[in-house]
C-alpha cells in the first residue's frame, strides 16, 4: 500500500521538528548570537539535523527572520484592528493598546524581543521596521487625538509621551521573565496605573 503523501511529509528530516519548533530555536539563537552572527550551520548543529532539513521548511534563514518579526507584529496589529470597536474616548482605546501590547509581549516574548533589536540592515529587517513605524504612528494619532480631548495632562508633550508609554512597554523584553503562576493582568495593570495616573488631567469628583 502506498503511503500517503501526509504522512510521508511529516516524517522527512528529524522526526519532531516541524517550523513551529524550528523557528522557535532559530528565534532564539538569533537573541543569543544575534541574527548575522547566526548561520545555518549553527542552526543545524543546534537542532542536530542536516541543512537540507531545515530548507524543507524555509527557504533560507532570511525566511526564518521574517516569520520571527512579523509572529510579534502581527499580534499588535490584531490588537490595534480592534480599537474600532472599542468603547470610549481615545484616552481608553490608548489604555487599551497599551494593556494588549503588554499581553503580546509576554504571550509571544523571545519574538517581541527579536523584533526590538533588528536595526535594519536586510530587506526583511527594514520592511519590519517599517511596519514598527505604522504601529508607532498609531499610538501617537491616539495620544495626539487624547491631548486634543482635553484627557492628557497639557504640561505633557504628546509625542514625547507616545514615545515614552511603548518605551516602557518595550523595556519589558529586558527584565520581565516568565514566571510560573505569574499574571499578566496583574503586569498590565502596573503598565497602565503607572503611565495613565501620570498621564490623566485628574478630574474633580
Amino acid at each position: 500500500m502506498t503511503e500517503p503523501p501526509s504522512n510521508r511529509a511529516t516524517k522527512r528530516g528529524r522526526p519532531g521538528y516541524d517550523l513551529e519548533s524550528l523557528l522557535a530555536v532559530a528565534v532564539k539563537l538569533f537573541n543569543e548570537r544575534g541574527y548575522d552572527g547566526t548561520s545555518m550551520e549553527d542552526l543545524s548543529r543546534k537542532l542536530q539535523i542536516t541543512k537540507s532539513a531545515i530548507y524543507h521548511h524555509v527557504r533560507s534563514k532570511d525566511e526564518l527572520l521574517r516569520l520571527a518579526v512579523n509572529r510579534g507584529l502581527d499580534g499588535l496589529f490584531a490588537e490595534a484592528d480592534k480599537l474600532e470597536s472599542i468603547d470610549g474616548r481615545a484616552i481608553d482605546k490608548l489604555e487599551y493598546l497599551v494593556r494588549a501590547s503588554v499581553n503580546v509581549l509576554v504571550e509571544q516574548l523571545p519574538f517581541v524581543t527579536l523584533l526590538l533589536r533588528i536595526r535594519g540592515n536586510t530587506k526583511v529587517e527594514k520592511a519590519a521596521l517599517a511596519r514598527r513605524r505604522e504601529f508607532d504612528q498609531i499610538v501617537a494619532d491616539l495620544v495626539s487625538k487624547a491631548a486634543a480631548d482635553g484627557d492628557l495632562r497639557p504640561d505633557v508633550d504628546p509625542a514625547t509621551a507616545a514615545r515614552l508609554l511603548f518605551g516602557m512597554v518595550n523595556s519589558l523584553v529586558e527584565w520581565y521573565r516568565p514566571r510560573r503562576g505569574a499574571d499578566t493582568e496583574t503586569l498590565a495593570d502596573t503598565v497602565a496605573a503607572v503611565a495613565f495616573d501620570g498621564l490623566r488631567v485628574r478630574r474633580e469628583e
